[in-house]
């Protein structure tokens, strides 16, 4: 199952490299952005606040110098234009605020809501004139005055309409306005409307001089027309409005998320992605699966190389939560260090055997120096026994204790150290002739640990088993002198080339 020959881990599996964009880029443009997006938004929305006064009073004289139906459906259709530009003003001077203790997302939900009240005035317009419109086409007959100026004043406003719908629907995909393009639909239809009417009283016109007195029905067949835009785009607007406003993801984008973020080197899956936007920002929240071995700074690398990945996909905030869990071929080694990662427990030193059909495990626990045996045989108990769970019983496992400290030696104690091994080593050297001299004696602070370095040199025509059974033996009197030592390593070499 895990091998006869016996394997050794010195330590925890190399960290994964994963490359880690920080997100911090993108919300550093979004803040310098901020400013001049709100101003220009706010100066779309003035501009079709004034356009649509004009287009008021412009439509309101032609409805009373004409007497058209189309011409008054038109009228109306402004002035409710008139009203949204007003809440589309207003919204956007709202919704760009920053969150608050109060409103933790934002105020980009008035955007939306304003969207909503526009669509609906746009509906509310709509049934009137279509109403008015069957009322004169079969009850009641109104005389119909075109001329040719009022089919110039009907070009002029189409002429805006046109220019406030370009300049708006521009800011709107720029900035992802919900207001922004509620208004260019409200100037888009009022173009499409114009001319059925300009139609409409041209063919009125028409009738007039050729002596068709049938053409006269153009005008409220006109402004069914006009009717029937307006409710094929306000039912349209108004079903983007209530999507943001009950929360629902676009199509396709959660799952255009979820594969952006399980393509980030180390994410075995991505979950429960879900998605919300209030006014031009959107708020994505995912879980992702990782390995169980990853560190903690690891895992949040990881978050972070997730996130700028979903940036990539959506503009907004992402919230990243992280879940660690086994890999499908975890190794035995991995599964080990993750049981003592999840209690809280250093591990170094795995080595594992099969030996006579058994599994036998050995590891190095650290435990904080301040404790007792029987404190830190317990920790080690504790560890045994979640390791023999996980391997339902089938291991013998043998568990050496150390304590990992705390102090960090200064550099004096470590030069008093060096000093204090010299001299124990020139001691040793009437027990051990084979020891001809020493030098290079380095003592370093590693991890916490005390590691020391020297190179002794020896006869050149010793045999290497000997040699090796006197640096064995050097440095096992070493680490007995000094404890506070960790790790100790001679290095052979001949007195003729020392």
């Amino acid at each position: 199952m895990y091998g006869s020959a016996a394997s050794r881990a010195k330590g925890p599996a190399a960290p994964a490299a994963f490359p880690v964009k920080k997100p911090r880029v993108y919300n550093l443009l979004r803040a310098m952005d901020a400013a001049s997006a709100v101003r220009e938004k706010k100066l779309a929305a003035l501009g079709s606040v004034f356009a649509a006064v004009a287009l008021v009073v412009l439509k309101v004289y032609l409805a009373a110098a004409t007497g058209s139906l189309g011409v008054l459906s038109e009228a109306l259709h402004s002035g409710l234009d008139l009203v949204a530009a007003v809440l589309t003003f207003l919204s956007v001077s709202v919704s760009d605020r920053p969150a608050d203790t109060v409103h933790t997302y934002g105020h980009g939900k008035v955007e939306n809501f304003s969207a909503l009240v526009e669509t609906a005035l746009l509906l509310v317009t709509a049934l009137y004139v279509i109403g008015e419109a069957f009322r004169r086409l079969l009850f009641v007959h109104a005389a119909l005055r075109p001329s040719v100026t009022a089919l110039l004043i009907l070009g002029l406003a189409m002429l805006i309409d046109f220019v406030r719908a370009r300049g708006l629907g521009r800011v709107a995909r720029r900035y992802q306005s919900d207001a922004l393009e509620a208004d260019a639909l409200h100037f888009s239809t009022d173009v499409w409307s114009t001319g059925v009417v300009l139609v409409g009283m041209a063919a009125v016109w028409v009738g007039d001089r050729l002596a068709v007195p049938q053409l006269a029905y153009a005008d409220p067949v006109a402004a069914l027309g006009v009717a029937g835009v307006i409710l094929w785009i306000g039912l349209r607007l108004g079903k983007r409005t209530l999507d943001a406003l009950l929360d629902a993801a676009p199509q396709g984008l959660v799952e255009r998320i979820r594969q952006s973020a399980e393509s980030a080197p180390g994410v075995l899956a991505a979950e429960r992605v879900r998605v919300r936007r209030a006014g031009n920002r959107h708020f994505v929240d995912l879980a992702i699966i990782v390995p169980r071995r990853l560190g903690v700074e690891q895992a949040h690398d990881l978050s972070d190389e997730v996130e700028a990945r979903v940036h990539e996909v959506v503009a907004g905030d992402v919230m990243v939560h992280v879940e660690p869990r086994a890999e499908a071929a975890e190794g035995l080694f991995d599964r080990i260090r993750a049981l003592a990662q999840r209690s809280g427990m250093p591990i170094h030193e795995i080595a594992a055997q099969q030996l006579d059909g058994r599994l036998l495990i050995d590891l190095h626990l650290e435990v904080d120096e301040d404790l007792s045996l029987l404190q830190a045989h317990r920790r080690a108990t504790q560890l045994e026994e979640s390791i023999q769970r996980a391997l339902e019983g089938e291991a013998e496992i043998n568990i050496h204790i150390e304590p990992y400290g705390v102090h960090i030696p200064s550099a004096q104690e470590l030069k008093d150290l060096e000093e204090a091994i010299g001299q124990h080593l020139d001691r040793l050297r009437n027990e051990y002739p084979e020891l001809a001299d020493f030098h290079q004696i380095y003592v370093r602070s590693v991890e916490r640990r005390v590691v020391v370095s020297c190179h002794c040199a020896f006869q050149g025509q010793l045999p290497i088993t000997r040699v090796h059974d006197v640096t064995a033996a050097l440095e096992e009197r070493l680490r007995r002198q000094f404890p506070e030592i960790d790790r100790v390593t001679i290095h052979p070499e001949p007195i003729e080339e020392a």
